[in-house]
């Protein structure tokens, strides 16, 4: 794959980064977006204005997240937990995430589990969980 500037997402850098190191050697590629499959299906089973419940291919997700950073900046992430199965095809992923809303300063922090699965080193399937809540009250406040 070419090398691809990743720059306008970079407020979402942090969650990219925990996901493409937890990973490791499973997948390949430099960054999040290298690594996920070209006919990736993300799914997020919460329902949030504006985020679809599934997002199919790799562009459809590019865009998403361009949305994403238009509005939460991340500083850190923390509390890693990773769960693997399927031989080391399908890992879980529980970890919390740590920003600021740009549109009002305010923090942001909120806990997800994603279940990722990879199939010849790239990931084909993304499920999502995340505390709905913490994303309303500090995108709402």
């Amino acid at each position: 794959m070419p090398q691809t500037d990743y720059t306008a997402y970079a407020p979402a850098a942090p969650y990219f980064d925990l996901v493409r190191q937890t990973l490791g050697d499973a997948v390949e590629g430099e960054h999040f977006f290298d690594i996920v499959a070209p006919e990736i299906a993300y799914e997020v089973l919460y329902d949030f204005p504006g985020w679809p419940h599934l997002t199919s291919g790799r562009e459809a997700l590019m865009d998403a997240f361009r949305g994403y950073v238009q509005h939460i900046a991340l500083a850190s992430t923390s509390d890693l937990v990773v769960h693997r199965a399927d031989n080391g095809c399908v890992f879980v992923l529980e970890y919390a995430v740590h920003g600021t809303i740009l549109a009002t300063g305010r923090p942001y922090h909120n806990r997800f589990c994603s279940i990722v699965t990879i199939e010849s080193r790239k990931i084909t399937h993304w499920r999502d969980y995340m505390d709905s809540l913490a994303a309303w009250n500090a995108l709402t406040a």
